[in-house]
């Protein structure tokens, strides 16, 4: 008997028979068998191939791992063999008597500190070794693969919540949760066979607070003389050991923007200054060390510290798949950065409106939908699809569509509050690979703001407020895969 292992984009299934376990399956469209006198054609669009016997049929949900023979399909691999419904193989687990029942886990996804459930993060079950994943800007678009081969994959909702659907069963199951390059996988200790499983323990699945327990992106974070995004960045739960200066192994690297925090206090870092963000800035290929860019308002429109180099630098790395957070009056990066960055919105700086400012949540596309009633969910908004907002600013009237996306805007103050831009700025939308995000919200509301040592000026670590809530769902969007705004969130 011979036989080889191949890779394919999709799921090989026997057509209209039967595979393994009783397991029935209705054939969708055949490719050309070597080992008989079947035929037929590839489905459009997967760009797989390989050696099959007659009557197989191929579906493009999942990358999987087959052996084949001159039998057909081999036995299944790893955790495949655990399923009660056979999806990709023979599996040797038994159907569930009932018909009607299913092998589910379910639960909701939370941040890093455990309190907040979030949006559109990827929970699944993987039947390999997950990928080690890279530093720097990369073309992270939401229809490429996960790692890991998964055999059960889902979404959350705009509660936080997923339901894996035929999960494999027995003890100790991998469960892998990702939204962009934060990663944590933990383990369910028990999944009952024909069962509906829900997981009630938040800190099994919370985001990663430290590098020890899963991958944090790496982000380099300048400081400002009025906004303080690092602190925003310990709320949502990132540990202080994983704040260092750029020569240390800390996920998030910080640096001394505009009037901002030059130092850290004496018991973290032992009170090292932080490099300054001019000229660090200036070259792209320190920028490219890193995931995420974020930028706190240092208070001025200051121009003397952002050179054409650093401007062209920092396009250019969103160009390559990096992402940028910009706070207020880093405005700059936009609005005077090279040709198309300038045309992604109109720019009108005017005096600040009275405070609390009524925003309205943008509900024309899907994610703004979500946005409004994740906001609901989870305290941040008592009428759906507002946002009260303290010292907010105005200084984008309107965007460019389709260049941005609208967020968060107000029509009275005739403002834009929060819009992102895909990049490259005007490439097609296969062509995105990158993204960045402007916000008129500030994490430290208070004029009054003083910035010091890091992180005593952050004061106590408490909960979020409505407008950091909008800034967390915000920041986990911006980390997550590239895609059409204007359709709803794919699963991988």
């Amino acid at each position: 008997m011979s036989r080889s292992r191949v890779v394919l984009l999709g799921s090989l299934l026997l057509g209209g028979g039967v595979v393994g376990s009783g397991c029935q399956f209705q054939p969708r469209h055949e490719i050309p068998g070597a080992g008989g006198s079947g035929g037929g054609t590839m489905m459009p669009g997967t760009g797989g191939s390989a050696t099959v016997q007659d009557g197989a049929v191929f579906r493009p949900d999942a990358a999987i791992e087959y052996v084949l023979s001159d039998g057909g399909l081999s036995e299944c691999v790893n955790l495949q063999c655990r399923q009660t419904t056979c999806n990709f193989g023979a599996c040797k687990e038994t159907a569930c008597d009932d018909p009607s029942a299913t092998t589910t886990v379910s639960g909701t996804v939370y941040d890093p500190a455990g309190k907040v459930p979030l949006y559109n993060v990827v929970v699944y079950v993987p039947n390999a070794e997950v990928d080690e994943i890279s530093e720097g800007p990369s073309c992270s678009r939401c229809e490429s693969k996960l790692s890991g081969m998964p055999v059960a994959t889902a979404l959350t909702d705009a509660k936080g919540t997923f339901t894996l659907k035929n999960v494999p069963t027995g003890d100790n199951i991998p469960l892998v949760i990702q939204v962009g390059k934060w990663r944590r996988q933990v383990t369910i200790p028990n999944v009952a066979r024909c069962t509906a499983t829900t997981i009630d323990n938040k800190d099994l699945l919370r985001l990663p607070r430290n590098k020890a327990e899963g991958h944090i992106p790496k982000i380099a974070l300048t400081t400002g003389g009025k906004d303080a995004l690092e602190c925003l960045l310990r709320k949502i739960g990132i540990e202080d050991t994983e704040f260092t200066p750029e020569a240390s192994d800390g996920r998030i690297n910080l640096f001394t923007g505009q009037a901002g925090s030059a130092k850290y206090d004496a018991a973290i870092n032992g009170g090292a200054m932080m490099t300054p963000a001019a000229p660090w800035w200036d070259d792209v290929n320190n920028l490219n060390k890193y995931d995420i860019i974020m930028h706190s308002c240092e208070g001025v429109e200051r121009s003397t510290n952002k050179s054409a180099a650093a401007t062209k630098a920092l396009m250019d790395y969103a160009n390559a798949g990096g992402r940028v957070f910009a706070s207020h009056w880093h405005n700059w990066w936009f609005e005077k950065g090279p040709d198309p960055m300038p045309s992604v919105a109109t720019f009108n700086h005017r005096s600040d409106p009275a405070s609390p400012l009524t925003a309205t949540i943008d509900t024309t596309f899907p994610k703004g939908e979500a946005m409004a009633d994740w906001l609901v969910n989870v305290g941040g908004s008592t009428t759906r699809g507002e946002l009260s907002i303290n010292a907010a600013k105005r200084t984008v009237q309107s965007v460019n569509m389709p260049a941005a996306q609208r967020w968060i805007y107000n029509t009275a103050q005739a403002s834009v509050q929060y819009f992102t831009a895909n990049t490259p700025v005007g490439a097609p939308v296969e062509m995105l690979c990158g993204r960045a995000v402007f916000s008129d919200i500030h994490v430290t509301a208070a004029d009054n703001f003083m910035p010091g040592p890091f992180p005593s000026e952050c004061g106590a670590v408490g909960d979020l407020s409505p407008q950091e809530k909008a800034l967390e769902f915000m920041l986990f969007d911006l980390s997550s895969c590239i895609q059409d705004d204007t359709k709803p969130p794919p699963i991988p």
